[in-house]
């Protein structure tokens, strides 16, 4: 999997790098909390941030933007990283003194249970075995620039988070943590790339990772037995064939004379559609609108675009 240089940036003047703390969980140990109050979430953000200077001694320079909450992976690889995107935008609310530029230290927390703007973690993803505390380092462009390079060169290899940082997280949100290591979302995205193919979902992947890191691109997904998907205009369009029509165009050469043949394809043709409803769950839970379009066997790509 091909990507490009630097950490994307936020849009905005100032250059930004986005990562995440990754806690690894042991086994199926219970959570405690999803998110810290205000109070608390201070004394980790100060371990992060000694931790992220220990990579890049310049990241010292940058202000620290953090929340004191934890996220699955599908949470924060969506198309505009909106979950930095949030962060970015509530710090920039945050009042600055004049005098004040670069190494300060913003960390959200919840009050009264509540976390600001859009953070507050989804329950549909809780559980998962990968937990990320999701951070943006952004001031000077230069000093972001050269941070940004040494984090895609170092974190995936030596970007193990120090022994103070992975206590303080794993007491502050009562889990266990088997380990904790920080990531770039281009890091995040390698990792997830592997797993998805692990799990039978590589083909999907190079469309999804279109809709991650160009969401203004396209891609087709066409490769049978897959289901068609056109990813273009911000969505994902999925073709839903008829059985005539699916028979027409992944199994052609199938008998359908007798009734044992004839349940064959019907047994195939539902798992098809059980294809069709995950790949749709997987691109909806990256945040990737997803968009039914019935279609003819032979005109199939035509409806799609």
């Amino acid at each position: 999997m091909s990507l490009p240089g630097p950490a994307p940036a936020v849009p905005t003047t100032t250059l930004h790098v986005l990562g995440a703390l990754a806690l690894e969980l042991r086994g199926d140990a219970p959570v405690s909390r999803q998110a810290l109050a205000q109070v608390e979430v201070g004394a980790l953000a100060e371990l992060v941030a000694h931790d992220l200077a220990g990579f890049a001694p310049e990241a010292a320079a940058l202000e620290l933007v953090t929340v004191g909450a934890h996220y699955d992976p599908v949470e924060l690889l969506r198309p505009g990283w909106p979950l930095h995107q949030e962060l970015d935008q509530l710090a920039a609310r945050a009042p600055r003194s004049a005098a004040q530029a670069g190494g300060r230290i913003i960390a959200f927390g919840a009050h009264d249970a509540q976390l600001p703007g859009a953070l507050t973690p989804s329950p549909d993803f809780a559980g998962g075995p990968l937990r990320l505390v999701p951070f943006v380092l952004g001031g000077d462009p230069d000093i972001a620039t050269r941070v940004g390079d040494a984090f895609e060169r170092e974190l995936l290899e030596r970007g193990m988070a120090g022994a103070a940082t992975a206590l303080a997280a794993q007491e502050a949100f009562g889990l266990q943590v088997e380990h904790a290591r920080y990531l770039t979302v281009h890091d995040l995205t390698a990792m997830m790339a592997m797993q998805y193919d692990h799990a039978g979902l590589g083909p999907l992947w190079p469309l999804l990772e279109t809709a991650l890191l160009e969401p203004e691109g396209e891609h087709w997904l066409d490769a049978p037995p897959e289901p068609l998907v056109h990813y273009a205009n911000g969505e994902a369009r999925i073709a839903l064939f008829e059985p005539r029509a699916w028979k027409a165009r992944y199994a052609t050469e199938a008998p359908c004379e007798t009734p044992e043949c004839r349940d064959k394809l019907e047994r195939l043709h539902q798992h098809f559609q059980s294809r069709q409803r995950q790949i749709a769950a997987v691109l909806g839970a990256h945040g990737v609108p997803v968009n039914f379009v019935h279609c003819a066997g032979e005109q199939a790509r035509e409806a799609l675009d």
